[in-house]
């Protein structure tokens, strides 16, 4: 096992060497949930910050511990009111839920703002393509843990080898589970729940194909964890179209023995249905929320199998103690703020909406981003074979 160089932009005085450079660039942040405060404590000793939700108790509790940042309540489906608040900003960093994310993301592009965007909508976020291009406007979409980092990687080593095959499984889940759903959201349930019911399409033998969420349950047994289970979500999506020449692609969600089995029971009875997927998302909210300071951890195992060489990635992370951060805030929502820096250090210049598999092709700001998220401490294992 290995850990990849530093690249040439990084080592221990990074994050002040950038706080030197960016320190007036404004950049303006929707959403301040468990990502969006982490990544507000991040943007904050670099750049001017402004933070705006529609929950006002999250801004003046990020507030009451970053006194210099500016906050603002605002409504994201309110078109004006948004386009009037990002007005002055350099960047944009959007953070809210994905059924809000799309409508948002055409609005930000539209007024000509660069963006990075973490809400992960279901729609196909490469048609606003065009929109980005017209509008001079840098879009980095699905900036997270996964998707995210997986395509960031596949899009490096796609760059290097042919590739023949490529899966990745993901999970964020508590240290110590409770029943009955033995699980935790570290972010929006109703967006766990897009995960569950949203159909899973892979790449089989250079075809698309389509099989249910929850499908092809599998116990594995997974390093720093132990056993769990995998199955089939969505989370490949851009790369069915922009790796499309991959013969091979597979994604899975990770989770306690015995959760999409539960999960499938409330799906058959109808809960996740479009009228009653609000009041099942209120009432999961309850036993899904994480207590504050809850142990918690994020897995992420990626394999790239090629011609000449088969490359995988371990990374696993933990609720850090010392900034009392959970695990999938801190690899979420450092990716983001990676993406941020690499932007302001102009080593992605193009312009139009661009997912991290075509960052990824570029080595500098692969080594930036993995460099960043090594800096904060999220082990990444990388092992050739």
């Amino acid at each position: 096992m290995v850990r990849t160089p530093a690249c040439q932009a990084g080592g221990r005085g990074f994050e002040s060497r950038l706080s030197r450079k960016f320190s007036m660039k404004k950049i303006f942040q929707i959403g301040a949930g468990l990502v969006g405060k982490t990544m507000a404590h991040d943007l904050s000793k670099n750049f001017e910050l402004f933070l705006a939700d529609s929950n006002l108790n999250l801004l003046h509790d990020i507030k009451s511990e970053l006194r210099h940042i500016h906050i603002n309540h605002l409504d994201v489906t309110d078109t004006k009111s948004l386009r009037k608040w990002i007005k002055p900003a350099d960047i944009v960093l959007l953070a809210v839920p994905g059924f809000l994310g799309f409508n948002a993301l055409k609005t930000i592009i539209d007024c000509g703002k660069d963006v990075v965007d973490i809400s992960f909508s279901p729609e196909n976020i490469l048609t606003l393509n065009n929109l980005a291009i017209e509008n001079d406007v840098c879009a980095i979409v699905d900036s997270g843990i996964a998707p995210g980092v997986p395509n960031l990687v596949l899009g490096y080593w796609n760059a290097k080898f042919k590739v023949e095959s490529f899966d990745y499984i993901v999970g964020g889940l508590p240290k110590n589970p409770l029943p009955p759903y033995n699980y935790k959201a570290p972010f929006s349930p109703i967006d766990v729940i897009e995960e569950y019911t949203r159909p899973a399409r892979m790449m089989i033998n250079s075809k698309i194909v389509t099989k249910p969420a929850l499908s092809e349950i599998e116990i594995l047994d997974i390093l720093d964890v132990g056993k769990l289970e995998a199955f089939n979500t969505d989370g490949l999506r851009s790369l069915l179209s922009t790796m499309s020449h991959i013969p091979n692609m597979k994604e899975k969600t990770l989770r306690y023995p015995g959760h999409a089995q539960l999960m499938k029971s409330l799906l058959d009875q109808g809960l996740f249905n479009k009228d009653r997927i609000k009041e099942t998302s209120n009432n999961l909210f309850k036993d899904w929320k994480l207590e504050k300071n809850e142990e918690e951890f994020t897995v992420l195992d990626i394999n790239i199998y090629g011609e000449s060489k088969n490359i995988h990635y371990h990374i696993y992370d933990e609720f850090n103690q010392e900034t009392t951060s959970s695990s999938m805030a801190r690899t979420t929502g450092y990716t983001a703020t990676a993406t941020i820096n690499m932007l302001c250090n102009n080593l992605w210049t193009e312009k139009g909406v661009y997912p991290h598999e075509i960052i990824g092709s570029k080595k500098e700001c692969y080594n930036f981003i993995i460099n960043y998220l090594q800096e904060k401490d999220i082990n990444i294992d990388i092992k050739h074979y």
